[in-house]
């Protein structure tokens, strides 16, 4: 099947297919006597697993250690384990990250009238954020 059809199947867009099979995420494939991309339907499902993968937020280097994982038969879950728990412990730093961004955003608001005048600790907080 040709690209748009393998993007269609998959859920992955056409130019990311591409830039996955640049950064060898994926196996070149095929191609037909008219020089087009001929894939398979492993290779749709290859697709889909890494597109779940990063929806999950998995990096590309973290998809393709869990891609190699998943074509491995003879694999150790523990490996696949650990990857997951590092993605989780990464997620869990993230949400701290932000729950303080938003902190701060909220404190900003609280103290921006939203009025007429121009004075706004808003802007006055990204250009000093020291004394915000």
């Amino acid at each position: 099947m040709n690209i748009g059809t393998a993007a269609a199947r998959s859920g992955v867009p056409a130019k990311t297919i591409r830039y996955y099979e640049g950064i060898g995420l994926i196996n070149k494939v095929g191609r037909t006597a008219g020089g087009y991309r001929d894939y398979s339907d492993i290779d749709v499902e290859t697709l889909k697993f890494i597109q779940r993968a990063r929806s999950l937020g998995f990096s590309v280097k973290d998809v393709a250690d869990l891609l190699a994982l998943w074509q491995d038969r003879d694999r150790a879950s523990s490996e696949v384990k650990r990857i997951a728990e590092g993605h989780v412990e990464a997620i869990g730093r993230k949400i701290v990250e932000l729950e303080e961004i938003r902190r701060t955003l909220e404190t900003l608001i609280h103290r921006c009238h939203g009025d007429d005048r121009p004075d706004c600790p808003i802007l006055e907080g990204l250009a000093h954020p020291c004394c915000s």
